[in-house]
């Protein structure tokens, strides 16, 4: 008898040799119809984060949960770390679908005309998030000696912040990640070991809320406020760390200044790699889809400045959430991508075990050109083999 649920748990072993040894056998027991396959559909998703940055997945799971949900072909997308793209790739190899690879970063914006703004990163101004899509197999190494020293740089800081929290960056944090493994430590690393901690003082339920409250002076109001306060919620770390993250970060944040290149310097290692260099679109904010982002102004303010001063820098494309923004955003960012003829990438975060890999929005047929934006990434890997 298959006991398909202890293979699918094995898709986060703790090596990358037993993960996919599991997923040798789970899709063998999948092609010979003893397990049902998922309809596929043509919906696309190039930003899912793994273990080697933050997330429940591991490289393997993270592509069988992307391909059992009926994508027709997923991303990798980890925070200062490539450690998880060749797995990632050969899951795609074993499962039989196509995927793409990539990192994202933070990068200065000082000496330009939004050194002092807050572009698309909540905690910093002069920061912007960046995506490098579709690099080259055979250019993963260069990727990696350019990523290796901004993630040790970045532990420096890390730890001052775990010690804000009171928290031992060593003992607390570090085993929640694959440091050693070549994945990156985020904040959600340090707010997931705090979450933790609060959880084991109080135990969870309607005593979270109470800490928060009294701790932190932090208001847990509806959806959130129902979930923690059931201690048998599926996920309950998870929900705890989305509320400490839209609360809590600028009590403990400091400022990233060591592990930062400047955009110019992620513009010629995209050169180098052959890969293409993305600016992450956020866009203002209200009501938080991920549940972990408070109401802020982002760069709605000044996009058009934004956009041609991207596409003048050397950007190649702009990558964005159909389900986070509104139509009103996403028209005007649409339009002036193909004033600036930069190409559009979905790309939907996947960071948490409550997110859908699945964005229905893509679908429709104003965002169908992001479909074919995913195929002419793979297309772009493919061209680049060497």
């Amino acid at each position: 008898m298959i006991d398909a649920e202890k293979l699918i748990e094995r898709l986060n072993a703790d090596t990358q040799d037993e993960r996919l040894a599991a997923l040798k056998i789970l899709m063998s027991h999948h092609k010979s119809g003893a397990l049902l396959s998922p309809v596929q559909v043509e919906n696309v998703n190039n930003h899912i984060h793994t273990i080697y940055s933050f997330s429940p997945y591991s490289p393997t799971m993270a592509a069988y949960l992307a391909w059992k949900a009926g994508l027709a072909t997923a991303g990798i997308m980890d925070h200062d770390s490539v450690g998880g793209l060749r797995e990632f790739i050969e899951a795609g190899h074993i499962i039989g679908i196509s995927m793409t690879v990539g990192f994202e970063l933070r990068a200065s914006f000082n000496s330009t005309p939004f050194e002092d703004r807050r572009i698309n990163n909540p905690d910093q101004n002069s920061v912007g998030y960046l995506a490098m899509h579709a690099i080259p197999h055979d250019k993963i190494d260069e990727a990696e000696a350019f990523l290796a020293p901004l993630r040790a740089a970045r532990n420096v800081r890390n730890r001052l912040m775990a010690d804000k929290l009171g928290l031992s960056f060593d003992a607390d944090v570090v085993p929640l990640s694959r440091h050693d493994d070549g994945g990156s430590i985020t904040e959600r690393h340090i707010l997931y070991a705090l979450a933790g901690k609060i959880i084991a003082k109080v135990g969870a339920g309607q005593g979270v809320i109470t800490h928060l409250r009294d701790v932190y002076g932090i208001e847990v109001t509806g959806g959130n406020a129902q979930k923690l306060a059931n201690p048998n919620e599926d996920w309950y770390q998870y929900y705890l760390l989305a509320v400490l993250k839209g609360h809590l970060v600028e009590s403990f944040y400091i400022d990233a200044e060591a592990e930062l290149p400047s955009y110019q310097d992620f513009i010629r290692l995209a050169d180098d790699l052959g890969a293409i260099p993305a600016y992450a679109y956020l866009g203002d904010v209200t009501n938080s889809v991920t549940g972990d982002k408070k109401a802020q102004h982002f760069e709605d303010a000044y996009l058009d400045d934004l956009v041609a001063f991207l596409k003048e820098a050397g950007f190649k494309a702009i990558t964005y959430m159909p389900s986070r923004n509104t139509t009103t955003q996403l028209t005007r960012l649409m339009s002036l991508c193909d004033k600036h003829e930069l190409m559009q990438i979905s790309g939907e975060d996947i960071n948490s075990p409550f997110q859908p890999f699945i964005c229905e929005a893509i679908e429709r047929p104003e965002y169908r050109h992001l479909i074919d934006s995913a195929w002419a990434l793979i297309e772009h890997e493919r061209k680049m083999k060497p």
